[in-house]
């Protein structure tokens, strides 16, 4: 590293140098003399622009800039799953041994233990021809997570000397590797790769898995696609971090990476205590076993909040091309496009939409496309799978960070203001969202929970469309002057909406419902409907069937069926059944 520049302007994180033109775009720089870590995001015939990851208050102009030569990084290797890092893969823990609670300025700390040993077992020997993306050794990393260790991905050639089996640290040499050109390159645990370029895969395929959460209203109405992309905008209280946890903890992905962007310093605290509090319902074991957290709360200097979806989307991409699922939480992207308008009022750069610059739209399209389902370059299978909290201002859908996210994902989880003060959660409003995934996942639920499965979706969807046309009636005239068949919608809607897609966070058998249960319930909603249609058609009144409480069972029903105990439903289809029997009767009775 060589000082290549000096400091000749400074508008906050943005800093001009003068002096070089020597500088690349989106290089790693030291910027100070306290070297604050800072990225090219500009360069002209006179100055390069340099956006600074740290609190840029007391730097001064002259002071030397110092290029590192390579792109903007992060480490890759054993120690990320478990760990808390800032935007830019700093461990927050060694912060804070070296800096106490606050980020001290110009920290140069490893990203990754350098002295910890892992035990490794090498899967190559000498001789071996080796290229990027190949398996060459695996390590234990935590209970739950196996670390492969692959060759770098712009790595090939022969395996000229092999370690033994054994403890090493993450800089130390396992193998080295001899290129058709005679270069040497020594294969470690950790590699380094920039946070803005994909990593590489064999193919990408097209979504044929739900990532499945147990949460009712997404897994049947709006089901997620591993490796496919969703948003769920809501604005202040109505539920987007609470969905979020329910997500990570309920996810059957293997990895989760929660990204904290700009969010208050209080909420990630608590979800900082909640994770690792929290223990993986597959395992028992801690869920930290298989999440990694990156904070960047909002009084974190604005740039590394820009950083910080980079950093994220390049740790899930590592562990995808292992061959693992990953799911990415992204709480909320309306704070990182939040810092890309500061940033472009710095730059001085011509406003689009509300302030927003122009290329906010790329920006997006960018990060969502790096999702995906693909063949990894070691032959497995793997996905990143990502899901971005929007946080419009007010609550309106229409302002452009909600816009320009709703034309890159395919799910769309809008989250309810008027749902979340009703205590409804989670707060999906069923009219405003949707899933483009459901008819290619539609298979995979026919094939392994039930052939009648997406017919019964189907027929859910259309009552509570059919209840939304009916409420518009109610409101002006009231629902007494309905017909017994239209008040029979409305009393099938309310099942749905508080016995079938309200859910219980708290209660053990309700905060995560499986498939197969999701299904018998939507079953035994659609046979009382069925049923209850043939007692309308007979000119009954629907009033007498309420009597009877049938549909506050059902409603209870989630409590009262374990999620295990599926015999039970057949005995709620007798109870319908002997219901409907004895109303019947007593209506001939009365006849004659």
């Amino acid at each position: 590293m060589e000082v290549i520049g000096t400091v000749y302007s400074i508008n906050g994180p943005v800093v001009k140098t003068a002096g070089s033109k020597n500088f690349k775009m989106y290089d790693q720089v030291f910027v100070g003399n306290e070297r604050l870590i800072g990225e090219v995001i500009g360069i002209d015939a006179d100055y390069t622009v340099v956006q600074v990851y740290e609190n840029t208050t007391g730097l001064q102009v002259g002071e030397p800039v110092v290029s590192t030569g390579r792109a903007m990084s992060v480490t890759l290797g054993p120690g990320i799953i478990g760990g808390i890092f800032d935007g830019i893969e700093r461990p927050l823990n060694v912060v804070e041994e070296k800096s106490g609670a606050f980020i001290g300025r110009g920290l140069q700390i490893d990203l990754l233990d350098t002295a910890k040993k892992w035990r490794v077992e090498l899967l190559i020997k000498a001789g071996d021809t080796v290229r990027g993306g190949d398996i060459i050794a695996k390590t234990q990393e935590t209970e739950q997570i196996t670390h492969w260790v692959t060759v770098p991905p712009k790595v090939c050639g022969t395996v000229t000397e092999v370690v033994p089996n054994g403890e090493y640290t993450v800089t130390d040499a396992l193998a080295r590797v001899q290129s058709e050109h005679g270069e040497v390159t020594e294969l470690k645990l950790a590699q380094e790769w920039p946070i803005r370029i994909p990593r590489p895969y064999r193919d990408r395929v097209r979504a044929k898995r739900p990532l499945t959460t147990g949460q009712r209203v997404i897994d049947t109405l709006f089901p997620l696609a591993k490796g496919g992309t969703a948003a769920i905008p809501g604005g202040f209280g109505t539920g987007k971090t609470m969905t979020q946890h329910q997500l990570a903890k309920w996810s059957d992905a293997d990895i989760i990476i929660y990204i904290g962007c700009g969010e208050r310093g209080n909420e990630m605290t608590q979800v900082l205590e909640e994770f690792t509090a929290l223990t993986d319902p597959g395992t028992n074991r801690s869920l930290m076993g298989r999440t990694a957290l990156i904070a960047n709360t909002s009084n974190m200097p604005v740039a590394a909040r820009e950083a910080s979806i980079y950093t994220g989307i390049t740790l899930a991409e590592y562990y995808r091309d292992m061959g693992y699922h990953v799911a990415i939480m992204a709480d909320s992207t309306s704070r990182w496009a939040e810092a890309l308008r500061e940033i472009s009022g710095r730059l001085e750069e011509m406003p689009a939409e509300e302030g927003f610059p122009a290329y906010l739209s790329s920006r997006l399209a960018a990060f969502y496309e790096r999702a995906g389902y693909v063949h990894a370059l070691c032959g497995k299978e793997g996905s990143v799978t990502i899901i971005g909290a929007v946080s419009p201002q007010g609550g309106d859908f229409s302002e452009p960070v909600t816009q320009n996210t709703k034309r890159f994902v395919r799910a769309f989880l809008a989250l309810d203001r008027q749902l979340a003060y009703a205590r409804h959660y989670p707060a999906i409003n069923w009219l405003s969202s949707y899933s483009e995934y459901a008819d290619e996942l539609g298979g995979w639920y026919e094939e392994n929970v039930d052939v009648r499965f997406m017919g019964y979706r189907r027929r859910v969807i259309r009552i509570l469309q059919e209840e939304a046309g009916l409420n518009e009636i109610v409101k002006l005239i009231g629902s007494d002057v309905l017909p017994d068949d239209q008040k029979l919608v409305l009393e099938i809607a309310k099942t749905i909406r508080t016995g079938f897609l309200q859910q219980n966070a708290y209660h053990a058998d309700d905060t995560y419902v499986p498939i197969k249960k999701q299904f018998l319930m939507m079953e035994i909603i659609l046979y009382l409907n069925d049923k209850l249609k043939e007692i309308t058609a007979k000119s009954i009144p629907i009033s007498q069937v309420m009597k009877t409480g049938i549909f506050e069972e059902i409603v209870a029903l989630k409590y009262n069926v374990g999620n295990e105990e599926f015999a039970k439903f057949d005995g709620y289809k007798a109870k319908i059944d002997g219901v409907c029997r004895d109303i019947i009767a007593g209506n001939e009775v009365v006849r004659r």
